[in-house]
């Protein structure tokens, strides 16, 4: 199992081997590594699972998030906000390549009460939430 801290502009993941520093070509190979994983298992990909599977989200903060316990998914991510630009870049990059049909998820509040959307960015700009809950599927017609 791993983890990533935020550091200025760094990605740390720590490992059982001890701490070892992420650039940007290594985030990239674990991004691509994750969306091809989870396409082959289900026939899509989504960036909070990449988020989770690369160790920069924790499956019981997203949960938290979730169930409106966090205001914004951004919050409680272990990357800085540039690091997590350039992993939704990579999410695209690959989805591109691999032929995969961008497909709009609306993410709702899971508790009791009134159903509404979540929000993922400190920002809160549309086009950054797209980002986040743009799921890539495999396009079966092709």
């Amino acid at each position: 199992m791993s983890s990533i801290k935020k550091e200025s502009n760094k990605c740390r993941i720590k490992t059982l081997l001890g701490e070892k520093i992420l650039n940007n070509a290594e985030l990239a190979d674990k991004v691509h590594t994750s969306m091809h994983n989870q396409v082959s298992k289900r026939g899509y990909a989504a960036p909070v699972d990449v988020l989770m599977d690369i160790g920069a989200l924790d499956k019981k903060e997203y949960e938290n998030w979730r169930n409106g316990k966090v205001r914004f998914l951004e919050a409680v991510c272990t990357m800085n906000l540039g690091k997590l630009s350039t992993a939704l870049h990579e999410m695209m990059s690959y989805a591109s390549k691999a032929h995969l049909k961008p497909s709009h998820t609306a993410y709702m509040f899971w508790g009791k009460g009134k159903k509404h959307e979540l929000r993922f960015s400190k920002s809160g700009r549309s086009e950054i939430e797209k980002q986040y809950s743009t799921h890539y599927v495999l396009d079966k017609s092709s």
